[in-house]
């Protein structure tokens, strides 16, 4: 079984520059260095989040907060989604034991029993 190879960052940005900058295309570079393209595809995500030494790209920077953001707005959907389901499960759960109006759709507290 062939060990695991490791490249230095100054290495990784000099192949990410040289396919930013036009001279060589995915292919080439995978032959010259015996690379896969998802590495370099993957190399080139790292050098725009500024991984290498260099200055993040703004794009990087902006697609990194959307992303948070589209994180962020998930949980929020599924909470929403949760509440939800409790209130319509609440609710039907004290329709069905004869504490919700039907009329006003109001919660009454259930009762002790006897003349108020």
């Amino acid at each position: 079984m062939r060990s695991q190879r490791t490249f230095s960052p100054e290495f990784k940005r000099q192949v990410v520059e040289e396919l930013l900058s036009g001279v060589s295309t995915v292919a080439q570079l995978s032959r010259r260095y015996h690379l896969s393209s998802s590495l370099l595809y993957h190399w080139k995500r790292q050098y725009a989040k500024g991984t290498y030494d260099n200055e993040p790209t703004q794009e990087a920077a902006l697609e990194e907060r959307v992303r948070q953001l589209e994180q962020m707005l998930g949980k929020v959907i599924l909470e929403n989604e949760f509440l939800k389901k409790a209130v319509k499960k609440r609710l039907l759960e004290a329709e069905q034991n004869g504490r919700l109006s039907r009329k006003t759709g109001l919660l009454f507290p259930p009762s002790k029993g006897g003349a108020n």
